[in-house]
Protein backbone atom coordinates (compact mmCIF):
# COMPACT_ATOMS: atom_id res chain seq x y z
CA UNK A 1 0.00 0.00 0.00
CA UNK A 2 1.33 3.78 -1.39
CA UNK A 3 1.89 5.56 1.96
CA UNK A 4 1.28 9.14 0.80
CA UNK A 5 1.91 12.94 1.91
CA UNK A 6 -0.88 13.96 4.70
CA UNK A 7 -3.85 15.28 3.66
CA UNK A 8 -2.56 14.19 0.03
CA UNK A 9 -5.96 12.46 -1.01
CA UNK A 10 -8.39 15.17 1.12
CA UNK A 11 -6.60 17.99 -1.17
CA UNK A 12 -6.67 16.02 -4.62
CA UNK A 13 -9.85 15.21 -4.25
CA UNK A 14 -10.86 19.18 -3.19
CA UNK A 15 -9.15 20.28 -6.43
CA UNK A 16 -10.95 17.58 -8.61
CA UNK A 17 -14.85 17.87 -7.41
CA UNK A 18 -15.35 21.15 -9.21
CA UNK A 19 -14.72 20.17 -11.96
CA UNK A 20 -17.42 17.48 -11.31
CA UNK A 21 -19.85 20.08 -9.27
CA UNK A 22 -19.60 23.22 -11.73
CA UNK A 23 -22.63 21.39 -13.32
CA UNK A 24 -24.94 21.86 -10.50
CA UNK A 25 -24.14 25.79 -10.39
CA UNK A 26 -25.13 26.51 -14.01
CA UNK A 27 -27.80 26.71 -16.14
CA UNK A 28 -27.05 24.67 -18.83
CA UNK A 29 -28.43 21.06 -17.51
CA UNK A 30 -31.58 22.94 -16.34
CA UNK A 31 -31.96 24.48 -20.12
CA UNK A 32 -31.54 20.62 -21.66
CA UNK A 33 -34.09 19.62 -18.85
CA UNK A 34 -36.87 22.44 -19.61
CA UNK A 35 -36.63 21.61 -23.33
CA UNK A 36 -37.55 17.71 -22.70
CA UNK A 37 -40.57 19.45 -20.52
CA UNK A 38 -39.38 19.93 -16.92
CA UNK A 39 -39.78 23.00 -15.96
CA UNK A 40 -39.00 22.78 -12.15
CA UNK A 41 -35.59 24.05 -11.52
CA UNK A 42 -35.93 23.01 -7.93
CA UNK A 43 -36.03 19.19 -9.50
CA UNK A 44 -32.69 19.66 -11.76
CA UNK A 45 -30.68 18.67 -9.05
CA UNK A 46 -32.39 15.21 -8.43
CA UNK A 47 -32.97 14.02 -11.64
CA UNK A 48 -29.35 14.61 -12.59
CA UNK A 49 -27.94 12.97 -9.71
CA UNK A 50 -30.39 10.67 -8.89
CA UNK A 51 -30.37 9.25 -12.91
CA UNK A 52 -27.79 6.59 -12.51
CA UNK A 53 -30.02 4.65 -9.59
CA UNK A 54 -32.61 4.37 -12.15
CA UNK A 55 -36.35 4.94 -11.46
CA UNK A 56 -36.45 5.41 -8.35
CA UNK A 57 -38.87 6.97 -5.58
CA UNK A 58 -38.72 9.87 -3.06
CA UNK A 59 -37.35 7.90 -0.04
CA UNK A 60 -34.19 6.06 -1.98
CA UNK A 61 -33.19 9.81 -2.88
CA UNK A 62 -33.71 11.37 0.40
CA UNK A 63 -31.74 8.43 2.10
CA UNK A 64 -28.73 8.60 -0.69
CA UNK A 65 -28.66 12.65 -0.91
CA UNK A 66 -29.12 12.65 2.72
CA UNK A 67 -29.17 16.40 3.33
CA UNK A 68 -32.27 17.29 1.27
CA UNK A 69 -35.77 17.68 3.27
CA UNK A 70 -37.72 14.54 2.29
CA UNK A 71 -40.69 16.94 2.00
CA UNK A 72 -38.97 18.67 -0.87
CA UNK A 73 -37.63 15.32 -2.58
CA UNK A 74 -41.19 13.93 -2.24
CA UNK A 75 -42.06 17.47 -4.49
CA UNK A 76 -40.32 15.99 -7.45
CA UNK A 77 -39.44 12.49 -7.46
CA UNK A 78 -41.23 10.26 -8.07
CA UNK A 79 -43.20 12.73 -10.62
CA UNK A 80 -40.18 14.08 -12.43
CA UNK A 81 -39.40 10.36 -14.02
CA UNK A 82 -42.56 10.57 -15.97
CA UNK A 83 -41.59 13.65 -18.03
CA UNK A 84 -37.35 13.10 -18.59
CA UNK A 85 -36.84 9.53 -17.91
CA UNK A 86 -33.44 8.36 -16.04
CA UNK A 87 -31.99 7.66 -19.87
CA UNK A 88 -32.93 10.32 -21.25
CA UNK A 89 -32.17 12.57 -18.50
CA UNK A 90 -28.17 10.53 -18.57
CA UNK A 91 -28.12 12.12 -22.43
CA UNK A 92 -28.87 15.51 -21.19
CA UNK A 93 -26.53 15.63 -17.90
CA UNK A 94 -23.65 14.51 -20.47
CA UNK A 95 -24.02 17.31 -22.84
CA UNK A 96 -24.56 19.99 -20.47
CA UNK A 97 -21.04 18.31 -18.64
CA UNK A 98 -19.86 18.98 -22.51
CA UNK A 99 -21.12 22.67 -22.52
CA UNK A 100 -20.18 24.03 -18.81
CA UNK A 101 -16.83 22.79 -18.96
CA UNK A 102 -16.27 24.10 -22.70
CA UNK A 103 -17.44 27.45 -21.45
CA UNK A 104 -15.30 27.31 -18.20
CA UNK A 105 -12.21 26.17 -19.08
CA UNK A 106 -12.22 27.12 -22.64
CA UNK A 107 -11.33 25.42 -25.55
CA UNK A 108 -7.71 25.50 -25.70
CA UNK A 109 -8.07 23.90 -22.17
CA UNK A 110 -10.21 20.87 -23.31
CA UNK A 111 -7.80 20.27 -26.47
CA UNK A 112 -4.69 20.41 -24.17
CA UNK A 113 -2.67 17.08 -23.24
CA UNK A 114 -2.58 18.46 -19.55
CA UNK A 115 -6.50 17.97 -19.83
CA UNK A 116 -5.85 14.58 -20.99
CA UNK A 117 -3.32 13.44 -18.88
CA UNK A 118 -5.67 14.18 -15.90
CA UNK A 119 -8.63 12.71 -17.19
CA UNK A 120 -5.99 9.43 -17.28
CA UNK A 121 -5.08 9.81 -13.75
CA UNK A 122 -8.24 10.50 -12.58
CA UNK A 123 -9.49 7.29 -14.62
CA UNK A 124 -6.40 4.96 -12.65
CA UNK A 125 -7.73 6.56 -9.25
CA UNK A 126 -11.12 5.08 -9.67
CA UNK A 127 -9.88 1.64 -10.68
CA UNK A 128 -9.68 1.32 -6.43
CA UNK A 129 -12.86 2.57 -5.75
CA UNK A 130 -15.14 0.05 -4.40
CA UNK A 131 -19.28 -0.55 -4.77
CA UNK A 132 -19.51 -2.14 -0.91
CA UNK A 133 -21.95 0.41 1.01
CA UNK A 134 -21.36 3.17 -1.60
CA UNK A 135 -24.98 3.43 -3.63
CA UNK A 136 -24.52 6.49 -5.35
CA UNK A 137 -21.04 5.44 -6.23
CA UNK A 138 -22.08 2.17 -7.58
CA UNK A 139 -24.52 3.54 -9.71
CA UNK A 140 -22.34 5.85 -11.45
CA UNK A 141 -19.89 3.33 -11.61
CA UNK A 142 -21.92 1.21 -14.06
CA UNK A 143 -22.14 4.13 -16.62
CA UNK A 144 -19.75 4.33 -19.41
CA UNK A 145 -17.14 6.07 -19.65
CA UNK A 146 -17.21 8.89 -22.56
CA UNK A 147 -14.68 8.88 -25.43
CA UNK A 148 -13.67 12.70 -25.09
CA UNK A 149 -10.87 13.57 -22.46
CA UNK A 150 -12.64 16.23 -21.03
CA UNK A 151 -16.05 14.35 -19.97
CA UNK A 152 -14.00 11.11 -19.39
CA UNK A 153 -12.50 13.69 -16.57
CA UNK A 154 -15.70 14.73 -15.38
CA UNK A 155 -16.59 11.62 -15.10
CA UNK A 156 -14.16 10.08 -13.16
CA UNK A 157 -14.79 13.58 -10.90
CA UNK A 158 -18.23 12.40 -10.69
CA UNK A 159 -17.20 8.59 -9.13
CA UNK A 160 -14.49 10.19 -6.81
CA UNK A 161 -17.30 12.64 -5.44
CA UNK A 162 -19.66 9.85 -5.01
CA UNK A 163 -17.40 7.13 -3.46
CA UNK A 164 -16.02 10.30 -0.95
CA UNK A 165 -19.70 11.09 -0.34
CA UNK A 166 -21.22 8.20 0.37
CA UNK A 167 -18.29 7.28 2.90
CA UNK A 168 -18.71 10.71 4.26
CA UNK A 169 -22.43 9.76 5.08
CA UNK A 170 -21.16 7.19 6.69
CA UNK A 171 -19.54 9.07 9.13
CA UNK A 172 -22.53 11.48 9.92
CA UNK A 173 -24.65 8.72 10.91
CA UNK A 174 -21.75 7.06 12.80
CA UNK A 175 -21.60 10.71 14.69
CA UNK A 176 -25.35 10.57 15.36
CA UNK A 177 -26.04 14.04 12.89
CA UNK A 178 -29.24 14.15 11.03
CA UNK A 179 -29.25 16.32 7.82
CA UNK A 180 -29.87 19.64 9.52
CA UNK A 181 -27.13 18.89 12.51
CA UNK A 182 -24.92 17.80 9.54
CA UNK A 183 -25.40 20.79 7.36
CA UNK A 184 -25.18 23.74 10.47
CA UNK A 185 -22.24 22.08 11.85
CA UNK A 186 -20.37 21.96 8.23
CA UNK A 187 -21.41 25.64 7.79
CA UNK A 188 -20.08 26.80 11.43
CA UNK A 189 -16.45 25.53 9.98
CA UNK A 190 -16.59 27.95 7.11
CA UNK A 191 -16.07 25.67 4.70
CA UNK A 192 -19.63 24.60 3.65
CA UNK A 193 -22.83 26.31 2.33
CA UNK A 194 -24.40 29.48 3.31
CA UNK A 195 -27.43 29.54 5.51
CA UNK A 196 -29.01 31.60 2.57
CA UNK A 197 -27.99 28.58 0.08
CA UNK A 198 -28.48 25.99 2.43
CA UNK A 199 -32.40 27.20 2.94
CA UNK A 200 -32.76 28.16 -0.90
CA UNK A 201 -32.23 24.79 -2.00
CA UNK A 202 -32.03 22.24 0.83
CA UNK A 203 -35.54 22.26 1.73
CA UNK A 204 -35.69 23.39 5.36
CA UNK A 205 -37.10 26.44 6.85
CA UNK A 206 -36.11 28.62 9.02
CA UNK A 207 -37.55 27.03 12.22
CA UNK A 208 -36.30 23.69 11.07
CA UNK A 209 -32.66 25.52 10.57
CA UNK A 210 -32.44 26.84 14.09
CA UNK A 211 -33.97 23.89 15.61
CA UNK A 212 -31.26 22.08 14.22
CA UNK A 213 -28.74 24.71 15.57
CA UNK A 214 -30.32 24.61 18.69
CA UNK A 215 -29.78 20.29 19.07
CA UNK A 216 -26.09 21.27 18.27
CA UNK A 217 -25.82 23.46 21.29
CA UNK A 218 -27.45 21.20 23.60
CA UNK A 219 -24.80 18.79 22.44
CA UNK A 220 -22.30 21.28 23.28
CA UNK A 221 -20.88 21.42 19.93
CA UNK A 222 -21.83 25.23 19.10
CA UNK A 223 -22.26 28.24 20.59
CA UNK A 224 -24.95 30.61 20.88
CA UNK A 225 -22.96 32.62 18.30
CA UNK A 226 -22.77 29.76 16.12
CA UNK A 227 -19.59 29.07 16.22
CA UNK A 228 -18.26 25.76 17.01
CA UNK A 229 -17.03 24.98 20.40
CA UNK A 230 -14.15 22.69 21.03
CA UNK A 231 -15.92 19.77 20.80
CA UNK A 232 -17.27 20.62 17.35
CA UNK A 233 -14.00 21.67 16.29
CA UNK A 234 -12.94 18.20 17.25
CA UNK A 235 -16.35 16.16 15.63
CA UNK A 236 -15.68 17.87 12.01
CA UNK A 237 -11.96 17.38 12.25
CA UNK A 238 -12.74 13.76 13.24
CA UNK A 239 -15.25 13.55 10.22
CA UNK A 240 -13.08 14.48 7.79
CA UNK A 241 -10.14 12.21 9.00
CA UNK A 242 -12.37 9.06 9.04
CA UNK A 243 -14.25 9.82 5.49
CA UNK A 244 -9.94 10.18 4.59
CA UNK A 245 -9.54 7.22 5.79
CA UNK A 246 -12.57 4.99 4.36
CA UNK A 247 -11.57 7.09 1.41
CA UNK A 248 -8.32 6.58 0.88
CA UNK A 249 -8.28 3.43 -1.55
CA UNK A 250 -8.31 5.23 -5.10
CA UNK A 251 -5.52 7.93 -3.98
CA UNK A 252 -3.31 4.95 -2.42
CA UNK A 253 -4.08 3.32 -5.65
CA UNK A 254 -2.57 6.21 -7.66
CA UNK A 255 0.05 6.59 -5.74
CA UNK A 256 2.33 9.67 -4.38
CA UNK A 257 3.58 10.86 -7.41
CA UNK A 258 0.09 10.38 -9.97
CA UNK A 259 -1.70 12.47 -6.93
CA UNK A 260 0.73 14.57 -7.03
CA UNK A 261 0.32 15.44 -10.62
CA UNK A 262 -3.51 15.35 -10.82
CA UNK A 263 -3.49 17.35 -7.97
CA UNK A 264 -1.70 20.43 -9.85
CA UNK A 265 -2.82 20.09 -13.02
CA UNK A 266 -6.94 19.87 -11.20
CA UNK A 267 -5.68 22.66 -9.20
CA UNK A 268 -5.00 24.81 -12.33
CA UNK A 269 -8.35 23.85 -14.00
CA UNK A 270 -10.56 24.72 -11.17
CA UNK A 271 -9.07 27.73 -10.66
CA UNK A 272 -9.80 28.39 -14.68
CA UNK A 273 -13.12 27.45 -13.95
CA UNK A 274 -13.49 29.73 -10.68
CA UNK A 275 -12.52 32.60 -12.27
CA UNK A 276 -15.11 31.92 -14.89
CA UNK A 277 -17.82 31.93 -12.89
CA UNK A 278 -18.68 28.37 -12.66
CA UNK A 279 -19.56 29.08 -8.73
CA UNK A 280 -21.60 31.88 -6.83
CA UNK A 281 -19.57 34.05 -5.17
CA UNK A 282 -21.78 33.93 -2.05
CA UNK A 283 -22.15 30.19 -1.83
CA UNK A 284 -19.74 29.75 1.09
CA UNK A 285 -19.37 31.78 3.98
CA UNK A 286 -19.39 31.66 8.23
CA UNK A 287 -22.31 32.58 9.14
Amino acid sequence: MTTLPELAARRCYSVVNPLHSAIYFSPDFGEELAQLGLKDGAATYFVGRAAPLGRVGAGIVTATFFNFSHDLVARHIPAAWDVVSPEVALEARVRAADSVLRRVLGEEVIASKELAEAAELALRATEACSRLARPLYAAHADLPVPDAPHLALWHAATLLREHRGDAHLMTLVGAGLDAVEALASHTATGQGMSTKWILRTRGYSAEEWEAGRQRLRDRGLLTAENELTEAGERLRQDLEAETDRLDAAPYEHLGAEGVSRLTELATAFSKTARENGAFPADLRSKD
